[in-house]
């Protein structure tokens, strides 16, 4: 990951490293679901290794919903960052919604996530502070 590849995570966690204000587009209650990325190279690792038949499609990520002020939050309070948050108007084709539906993943491939928010947040801010030096 770039610092500024315009990713939210990545924006959360550069701007909250740097103690600068933390943006967010629309009021924040919008949702979004994140995988780490060991969850989904194992889960297409599985896909490769399934049944020959077994063709897909399939959705692989992370169906736990965090808004995107929680995420704010607890990026700010990991980071242990003196930023603010900020708000700006909502683009208007920005999804108030994003919830993977991984059911046959989890039939077809035994997979679902596996590393929980806090945990790769932690993982991920630590990189971060490491390539900001």
């Amino acid at each position: 990951m770039q610092p500024d590849d315009g990713r939210v995570i990545t924006n959360f966690i550069v701007q909250a490293l740097k103690n600068k204000d933390i943006t967010i587009f629309g009021n924040g209650n919008q949702t979004r679901s994140f995988c780490y990325v060991d969850d989904m190279v194992e889960g297409i690792i599985n896909m490769m290794n399934s049944r020959n038949d077994f063709i897909g499609p399939v959705n692989l990520g992370n169906p736990i919903e965090l808004s995107i002020l929680e995420l704010a939050k607890k990026i700010i309070k990991l980071t242990d960052s003196k930023s603010e948050i900020i708000y700006r108007q909502l683009p208007e084709d920005d999804p108030k919604q994003r919830k993977p539906d991984i059911r046959l993943a989890k039939k077809e491939l035994d997979w679902e996530p596996q590393i929980q928010i806090n945990q790769g947040l932690k993982k991920t801010i630590s990189y971060f502070r490491r390539l900001l030096k």
